[in-house]
């Protein structure tokens, strides 16, 4: 990582490990510059780049790059004309919606503009997302219709009149049902067709390296989500190093289904950014709908799909797979979590129970790697079963002691990845940045990894305590926080269980009542689940339950013993929350 110095004393110990693909050139530019000047003629503009799967609406290569010139103009000039907040360039903006075909045009044209953007969990409550809204430094958000209201409570929380909050307010309807509600402020369509910017924001040379395009935000381990620094030369690497091993049909007939949330950075830049680089389609799907999941594949012959795990799950189990021709579907990718042999197994022999030949493999990453860093090749998918696959083109990886030693062969260590897609840092969070990335540029990712003789990553356990449901990042720290505001609860700890019904982990809690476990009413854990649940986001829900105990195992220093707790849930069985992410 280039913010960093190089120096660094190796010992003999010292194991790089370095990636089987060649270097590859990474042009030192923007990332609006790369899609639609460096590789956009690549493939004719009037190929599709993205269709809606429910309206078939179709959105090509050429008109992306035009509306996202008129968007860009639109955002500089004719919103502050409009009354809305002038916007200049190295601004940030807030994209806070689920899946639609405006996506691209909001964040391409945001880009165009010279602005960074930063992506809002569309499940957000006004205050989580308050903590985005002013760490990002936020000027202007695009909202979907059906979020104005959390947009109003948060500006409410914020102490903005009603005056204020319509200067910074977008209304993201662009594709959408025109009958949705507008709450009269600008739309989209309001700032296209006046005009368009005769070329993008440039960041060439060392900008390109210096200055932040994305703002993901990733929970930590303790504290409230950071900021992830993710430059332009961070998001233009991602088509060079994934490129040489992403499979490719060779009549350029892939059509890419883009089911993941356009808001976590596996969606942003594998559903978004990396299909235009590489020309291929994108079935935009608002949120996971079996049915309508699967009639897209029949329906536009959909080869390819990125998903994770409760997905694969899905398909097993639910009816759709079966009614509807899932031929085409030849390579299923899986990130985000963790995806048990079995899993790929069972999902392989639905899918041939149909007729569907399908490779299902595994990739990994995080947030801080703007995502990717390995990739399990479709051809090793099952001879390696269960590997995240070999490093990409341009990483290098350690596997690491207690921050010391590196791991000897075959033996697990911390896996650290050093590569030119490590984010620039935490943003406003120097400490965080610098516990995270050494001086001379190691990314530690928290979790442990074993690398076999062949050069094939295994992922066995994680240093950090996050929580992963359903691919959706959940720091206990920030459930326990909300959970000791109960008026019950003396102390409090939050683990990951895994459920096998689901292929996921569940949060549960742990909560020790003001009058102890015998004088805690019989419905006490039932109240918390609930009132929780008016608390947070839908993926932070106690579905794994929740455990009144008389003390929180802890430390002579005070640190929850979390491993006595994940220890003390393996014995125990309690009913699982269903509910509906």
């Amino acid at each position: 990582m280039e913010a960093f110095s190089n120096k660094h004393i190796y010992t003999k110990t010292t194991k790089i490990y370095t990636s089987h693909i060649p270097k590859q050139p990474i042009p030192e530019e923007s990332v609006f510059t790369n899609i639609f000047s460096t590789r956009f003629n690549n493939f004719p503009s009037t190929k599709p780049a993205f269709i809606d799967a429910s309206t078939g609406r179709v959105l090509t290569r050429g008109e992306l790059k035009d509306l996202s010139f008129q968007l860009g103009y639109g955002l500089r000039s004719q919103f502050p004309s409009q009354g809305g907040y002038p916007l200049q360039r190295g601004d940030t903006i807030m994209i806070f919606s689920p899946n639609s075909i405006g996506w691209p045009i909001m964040v391409f044209g945001s880009i165009a503009a010279g602005l960074k953007v930063t992506m809002a969990n569309s499940a957000y409550t006004p205050r989580e997302l308050e903590h985005q809204w002013k760490d990002s430094g936020a000027k202007v958000v695009f909202v979907h219709p059906s979020l104005i209201n959390t947009i109003h409570e948060l500006f409410k929380i914020l102490k903005l009149d009603a005056s204020e909050a319509k200067k910074r307010i977008i209304i993201a309807n662009w594709g959408l049902d025109p009958s949705l509600p507008t709450g009269g402020y600008t739309q989209i369509g309001d700032l296209l067709g006046k005009g368009a910017l005769k070329e993008e924001e440039k960041f060439n040379g060392k900008l390109a390296r210096q200055e932040t395009a994305y703002l993901c935000y990733s929970s930590g381990t303790t504290g409230k989500p950071k900021g992830v620094e993710t430059t332009h030369y961070n998001l233009v690497s991602i088509p060079s190093i994934i490129g040489p091993v992403f499979p490719r049909s060779a009549d350029g007939s892939d059509v890419l289904i883009g089911v993941l949330p356009f808001y976590h950075v596996y969606g942003a830049v594998m559903l978004i950014q990396f299909p235009l680089a590489i020309g291929t389609p994108v079935i935009i799907m608002q949120k996971f709908d079996p049915n309508l999941f699967c009639a897209s594949i029949e329906k536009y012959k959909v080869t390819m799909a990125l998903v994770v795990p409760p997905i694969c799950l899905a398909l097993v189990h639910h009816p759709a797979t079966t009614k509807y021709n899932m031929k085409s579907l030849r390579i299923l990718t899986s990130a985000a979590a963790p995806l048990s042999p079995s899993l790929v197994n069972t999902t392989r022999s639905k899918l041939a129970s149909v007729g569907a030949d399908v490779m299902i493999n595994q990739g990994y990453g995080l947030t801080e790697t703007s995502p990717s860093t390995h990739y399990l090749e479709p051809q090793d998918s099952l001879k390696k079963i269960g590997s995240v696959g070999r490093l990409l083109a341009n990483e290098e990886a350690r596997l690491v002691n207690d921050d010391v030693d590196d791991a000897k062969e075959g033996e697990p260590g911390e896996l650290w990845i050093r590569g030119p897609n490590i984010m620039k840092g935490y943003l406003n969070n120097q400490a965080a940045t610098k516990d995270s990335i050494t001086p001379d540029g190691w990314f530690k990712t928290g979790d442990v990894a074993v690398r076999d003789s062949e050069g094939y990553f295994f992922i066995v356990d994680r240093r950090k305590e996050l929580i992963k449901y359903k691919g959706f990042q959940v720091p206990p720290a920030e459930l326990e926080a909300v959970l000791i505001q109960h008026p019950e609860i003396v102390d409090v700890a939050v683990i990951g269980v895994h459920s096998e019904k689901d292929a996921t982990e569940l949060p549960r809690a742990y909560v020790v009542h003001a009058k102890g476990t015998k004088g805690a009413p019989a419905d006490f854990p039932k109240r918390v689940q609930k009132w929780t649940e008016q608390r947070v986001a839908k993926h932070k829900f106690l579905r794994g339950g929740v455990v009144v105990l008389d003390a929180i195992p802890k430390s002579e220093a005070g640190k929850i013993l979390r491993r006595e707790l994940r220890e003390r849930a393996k014995k125990e069985v309690i009913p699982e929350i269903r509910a509906k992410l």
